[in-house]
């Protein structure tokens, strides 16, 4: 099969479409022929040398994807069936083995292309946000890059689910589409500190910065405020006020979804497809994709998501 390989370590650019093995199915997996893949943030930090592959797990990059099953192995599923997967890895090839936990039914009325978007997000954000933190109507949730792949999800989600939603974001264009989306609140934060805009009003907050918001975060939080970090992008050590924490009975959790094990991603994927397959059947969620680019274009889709010049998600067409 063809597959996106790279060719030196440590280089996003050196990316390339090779022949390589299909895929040896272990009990329990199915064989998915791939027609769309997701791009994710985590594919550029494993080419940077910045996210480890999980012991036992595909090289090839890749976090979700949807496609056709082509060999169902021992799991009883129907080949020919469509699905869309999340992966531990994989999903830039023509095909990936998949645990049968992992399979989800295409959304309604949506396209290869469109469920390839939408998975990894909505396990990311379902899983934190609403199985974790417990997010409530009334209260309000603050998601950080809010016109990211990400974001754009978790506005959409936050306002279905009866939240006031307020968003970080670096550009006015980038605020329009957060507007557009649903977001009550819109901070710039080249020109406004979000801290001051929300001290002691944030009930839920989606972080994918890290240590440089650490601060912030905590100021922002309501009292029994919820931070979830799902990401670095601002570093891994910060100074915590833990009296400022102590007095709100504030709760950080740090979380990542790719390392854990079959039995519990299942979990996620189930309960993802319970909550959030209803909010796409009806439009309360939709997907938000930049552009698409055929798989031999990865290196240019990770090029695009490294420069910040994408709103939403990218998918790479096999």
């Amino acid at each position: 099969m063809k597959a996106i390989v790279q060719t030196e370590e440590k280089n996003t650019a050196s990316l390339e479409l090779q022949d390589v093995p299909v895929p040896t199915l272990k009990p329990g997996e199915v064989l998915v022929e791939v027609k769309a893949a997701g791009v994710n943030r985590a594919d550029l930090l494993q080419t940077q040398g910045n996210y480890p592959v999980p012991p036992g797990a595909s090289e090839i990059l890749g976090l979700e994807c949807a496609g056709i099953i082509a060999d169902p192995g021992d799991t009883g599923r129907s080949k020919g069936e469509e699905v869309a997967c999340l992966l531990t890895g994989g999903g830039y090839a023509e095909f990936v083995a998949v645990p049968e936990g992992q399979l989800m039914p295409i959304p309604e009325g949506f396209s290869f292309v469109e469920a390839a978007s939408i998975v990894e997000v909505a396990c990311t954000v379902w899983s934190n946000i609403g199985m974790l933190a417990g997010l409530k109507e009334g209260q309000t949730f603050l998601v950080h890059g809010g016109a990211g792949g990400i974001g754009t999800f978790a506005v959409q989600m936050g306002k279905a689910m009866g939240a006031t939603v307020a968003v970080t974001t670096g550009s006015p264009e980038k605020l329009q589409t957060c507007q557009q989306l649903g977001a009550d609140i819109l901070i710039n934060y080249r020109e406004e500190d979000f801290a001051e805009v929300l001290k002691n009003r944030a009930d839920v907050i989606l972080d994918i910065i890290g240590a440089k918001y650490l601060g912030q975060n905590v100021k922002a939080l309501a009292k029994d405020g919820h931070m979830v970090t799902i990401g670095l992008q601002g570093g891994v050590k910060g100074e915590l006020n833990l009296g400022l924490l102590l007095a709100k009975r504030g709760t950080i959790s740090a979380t990542a979804l790719r390392g854990r094990d079959d039995a519990d991603k299942a979990r996620i994927v189930a309960a993802t497809v319970e909550a959030i397959w209803p909010m796409l059947a009806d439009g309360r969620i939709t997907p938000h994709i930049d552009h698409t680019l055929p798989l031999a274009d990865a290196a240019k889709a990770l090029k695009a998501l490294e420069d910040g010049t994408v709103t939403g998600k990218l998918v790479l067409e096999v």
